[in-house]
């Protein structure tokens, strides 16, 4: 075979290039897979721009969803330093009138200061501290002691007595308690703190011994009480015949000009003379004067007060004075100073307590114990220990740098005056409580407060539009129907609760907004484009052209089961113009906002109303169909409970060490973490009160308070103990069981505990599922996942639940239902997805055909290469040879 020439690498052909050309032409359906492949990469992210602007639109329905935040108000105050406020569905607009006067605050009470915080107090008895939470009544000072006599004749000096840093301004007037009250309190204002004075006696015994007055030729006898003359005798009148104790006695028995003259000067009497025990006493405090007047020589008058064995009288004056009582305005400590504030009968320091105190437990608020002994009974033990048990107390130790400067500080977590607390202290039984922990930490409001009160549990106090409010907590609720306040200082604010239509509003032209969005991108994704003559990544997509079929048609519907005067979109101003969009009519939207206000929530969110009271709409899902449904009930929830067998008495004695094992609202199969141990504080209760203990006491359990388990306790009409679970329904149970002390029989009598009951009933005569109070629609009716509480009434008939879907709650569940993975969107990016995998298997199929095509076309040319070389140097030889042979003839 002749050739034109060599290969580059010395054969015959150029295989390389011939290869190449041919693997070109085989390769040639490589750029359809591609072109396969980029198409469905296109819709792909199509799709991801229709996922994402529906998740858009349905992000602007979720203010939108709910009906209730239609009917959500605004709150907002004037002065923002005194009060913030919120307000829901249940407030009623209008302007209120706050005046705050004081804020809530909680209780703190401090040790008396020892050495060393960690030296030992006590022997380390076993000693189990209660902590009980409540009301206190009476008034927190200090208690002074009666004036001396020489303040009656002196008065006190100026800068004698300073009460919280104010120099109180005394003199030589200041000679009575009255006085010295007036004087303090004319600085109430300054100090915190106003005087009262305590009432003036004479001795209940300065008239036995009353002798008969008896007068001589030139004798005279008066005797005076308060500037009031109750007898007199003139001269020659022998004893007996003149002023006696009977005489007396007959001068202050009604109708008498005497007493009505005591009575106007303040005076009242108790007891007799004939008796020895006629006492007079000045309410207010002012000095009292028994004053014996004796006039003629110095024997001219025998008898009379001390004289009973007729003696001569000389005369005499008798003083009695009182004392103060001082009550701090905000139940905090009274420091008392000055020069020399005895003269006051008062002692120089900071103290204060409560005098003639009640103490009345909340048993809405749980109480507990804590345990100390030889581990623990240091100041930081007894710290750790109250920490560590979760009272709702905090303990903390201050220094204050005195001579014993360590002081365990107790403050209780919760504000409010219902939140004083009372520490009682008991050994174990029959030990006594160690006589060192009782002397530091005992603290009963009513009798003995070994403690300072440094800050009093109090109050807020305010008053709306002139009517007076009070708060345990400064998160202030229903003061004024559906608004919170939260007050920050004192002082005054207005408060303004109007309709939050700026914020539907604005939802609503977002929803707008958002739907003009998705149709943009559904027009731009699905259309043709006539200027560039290219179209839409989804043109003809049957998917793309459902998603948009169905948003438009369920806008375009009226809402069924919807009650009231709107139920389209057009009738509050929405509406769909020539070119598929959505517009506002602002002015149609707000004139439907001023006149149906609530129906417009009702247009947009899932609303369930009830013809009855007792019954509540909680809930629905989509499956829920909206309708009108008929209420039957045939079990209303109960509570499980231990009702005591008999009447408690008067006063029931719980023991020392009183331990009772609580089991509450177990399950089956039972639990161990149902079941806890309660200590019950030792004391003498009245039915009342005992009810009260046992309820704080097991609700105080951490084991229970953690589970959002609790009881109520109470005395029935037939006076016994009701124990009940705060729960509802066949979950709701309670058993008690003896562990120390007082037993459980010793209350309830042997009496057997009996559990809840369910709620039950129908819907539109549908089956539905009780459980608590909640009765829920089953599965594959048409109150399907309609939820409604019934929290009372009577078993039969009970009205009707109606249900409507608004418009965005509808869509975003179409939504959800278009973007879940079994969704039409999902599925259809899912099937785009396998399609791409699909194609570039087959694109590497074909690809791994072409190298094993290229390797055939590379060995065959090769061949062929091979081949003429060797026939070209077998040409090359024959050529030699006949040329030798021709050059030889």
């Amino acid at each position: 075979m002749a050739t034109s020439g060599v290969s580059a690498s010395g054969g015959m052909l150029d295989v390389n290039s011939i290869v190449s050309q041919l693997m070109q032409v085989e390769s040639a359906p490589l750029a359809k897979y591609d072109q396969k492949t980029a198409s469905y990469q296109a819709k792909l992210s199509a799709y991801g721009q229709l996922s994402g602007a529906v998740g858009v639109f349905q992000s602007s329905l979720g203010g939108l969803t709910k009906a209730a935040d239609f009917k959500a108000l605004s709150a907002v105050a004037s002065n923002a330093d005194v009060l913030s406020a919120s307000a829901s569905a249940k407030a009623v607009a209008g302007n209120y009138k706050i005046n705050v006067t004081q804020l809530a605050q909680s209780q703190t009470l401090t040790t008396p200061g020892v050495a060393n915080s960690k030296s030992t107090i006590g022997t380390g008895a076993k000693t189990t501290i209660s902590f009980q939470f409540g009301n206190v009544s009476g008034g927190f000072g200090l208690a002074g002691s009666t004036l001396g006599a020489n303040v009656a004749r002196d008065g006190i000096s100026n800068g004698a007595l300073t009460i919280n840093g104010t120099a109180i301004a005394t003199s030589s007037s200041t000679n009575s308690a009255r006085a010295l009250a007036e004087a303090i309190n004319a600085k109430s204002t300054t100090t915190g703190v106003t005087a009262t004075a305590t009432p003036a006696s004479s001795s209940a015994t300065l008239f036995a011994g009353f002798g008969d007055v008896a007068t001589g030729a030139d004798g005279g006898y008066t005797l005076s009480v308060g500037g009031v003359q109750l007898a007199a005798q003139g001269a020659d009148v022998a004893a007996g015949a003149g002023i006696t104790a009977a005489s007396i006695d007959t001068a202050l028995t009604e109708p008498s000009s005497v007493l009505t003259a005591l009575t106007n000067a303040g005076i009242t009497v108790s007891g007799t003379a004939a008796g020895g025990d006629l006492k007079f006493t000045r309410a207010d405090g002012a000095n009292l004067v028994v004053e014996e007047t004796v006039t003629g020589s110095p024997a001219a008058v025998n008898g009379g007060i001390g004289k009973g064995g007729g003696e001569v009288n000389g005369g005499s004056t008798t003083t009695a004075v009182s004392g103060i009582s001082l009550s701090s305005t905000d139940a905090s400590p009274i420091t008392i100073a000055g020069s020399n504030p005895a003269l006051a009968g008062l002692t120089a320091g900071t103290g204060g307590s409560y005098l003639g105190g009640a103490f009345t437990q909340d048993a809405n608020i749980a109480s507990g114990i804590v345990t100390i002994d030889s581990t623990n009974n240091t100041l930081e033990g007894i710290r750790d220990a109250v920490n560590k048990a979760g009272l709702g107390v905090t303990a903390t130790i201050v220094s204050d740098g005195s001579a014993n400067p360590y002081h365990l500080v107790f403050t209780s977590n919760a504000t409010g005056a219902n939140a004083s607390m009372k520490m009682t202290l008991t050994g174990d039984d029959p030990a006594p409580a160690d006589s060192a922990l009782v002397d530091m930490l005992t603290y009963d409001p009513a009798g003995t407060q070994k403690m300072t009160q440094t800050s009093a549990a109090q109050d807020t106090k305010l008053s709306v539009n002139g009517i007076a409010v009070t708060s345990h907590s400064n998160n202030v609720g229903e003061a004024i129907q559906g608004v919170t306040l939260t007050v920050t200082q004192t002082g005054s604010s207005t408060l303004n609760v109007s309709k939050n239509t700026g914020t539907v509003k604005s939802n609503v032209e977002a929803f707008v907004k958002a739907y003009n969005d998705l149709n943009g991108t559904l027009k731009k994704l699905t259309g043709y484009n006539a200027e560039t003559k290219t179209g839409g990544a989804l043109q003809g997509d049957s998917t793309a052209q459902s998603v948009q079929s169905q948003i438009r048609r369920m806008m375009t519907t009226s809402i069924s089961g919807l009650t009231g005067d709107i139920t389209t979109l057009g009738q509050v101003g929405i509406s769909f113009d020539k070119d598929g969009t959505l517009s506002l009519d602002a002015s149609k939207f707000q004139k439907a906002m001023d006149k149906s206000f609530d129906d417009i929530g009702a247009l947009f969110g899932a609303v369930g109303r009830s013809t009855d009271s007792l019954v509540s709409f909680s809930s629905s899902t989509s499956a829920t169909k909206p309708g009108t449904y008929d209420l039957s009930i045939t079990q209303l929830a109960t509570q499980g409970a231990l009702t005591g067998a008999s009447a408690l008495p008067a006063s029931t004695t719980i023991a020392a060490n009183t331990t009772w094992a609580v089991t509450l609202n177990d399950g089956t199969p039972s639990s161990a973490k149902n079941t806890t141990n309660v200590t019950i504080p030792a004391g003498t209760y009245t039915a009342a009160e005992l009810a009260k203990v046992l309820q704080s006491s097991i609700n105080g359990a951490s084991a229970f308070s953690s589970a959002g388990s609790a009881v109520t306790a109470s005395v029935d009409a037939d006076g016994k103990l009701l124990l009940s679970s705060a729960k509802y329904g066949s979950a709701s149970n309670i058993k008690l069981a003896d562990v120390s002390g007082s037993t459980v029989d010793s209350l309830f009598g042997g009496a057997t505990p009996t559990a809840g009951l369910d709620v039950a009933g129908t819907l539109g005569g549908h089956p539905v599922t009780g459980s608590g109070q909640t009765l829920t629609g089953l599965a594959g009716t048409d109150v399907e996942g309609l939820k409604v509480e019934v929290t009372g009434g009577a078993i039969g008939d009970r009205g009707t639940v109606s249900f409507s879907q608004g418009y965005a709650y509808q869509l975003n569940n179409l939504a959800t239902t278009m973007l879940s993975k079994a969704g039409q969107i999902t599925s259809r990016t899912d099937g785009i997805n396998q399609s791409i995998k699909d194609v570039a298997k087959q694109r590497d199929a074909f690809s791994d055909k072409l190298t094993s095509v290229e390797a055939r076309y590379r060995k065959q040319y090769s061949a062929l290469d091979v081949m003429l070389t060797n026939m070209q140097a077998t040409s090359s030889y024959l050529t030699q040879q006949l040329a030798a042979i021709a050059a030889n003839r």
